[in-house]
């Protein structure tokens, strides 16, 4: 599976959730740690959503019409 979003906020999560949902999109989601902050690095929690490898460019066209950005990770799939 392919990371394609990390969110930070569970608004943020859920707004992602829905839009995906509603486009029919088949995705996972689930929690797990990152690293955050600029001055104090510290390990947080966040919202993983994957999608299968044909499904990115999909997924990318969805969150880029709901206003989220995405990046590219290198060694994304799972």
């Amino acid at each position: 599976m392919d990371l394609v979003y990390i969110a930070k906020k569970l608004s943020e999560a859920l707004r992602l959730e829905a839009a995906f949902t509603e486009s029919g999109l088949d995705y996972a989601v689930e929690t797990d740690k990152y690293l955050g902050g600029v001055l104090f690095r510290s390990e947080r929690v966040g919202a993983f959503f994957y999608v299968l490898p044909e499904a990115a460019p999909q997924a990318r066209e969805i969150m880029q019409r709901h206003g989220f950005r995405f990046h590219e990770w290198e060694g994304s799939s799972r």
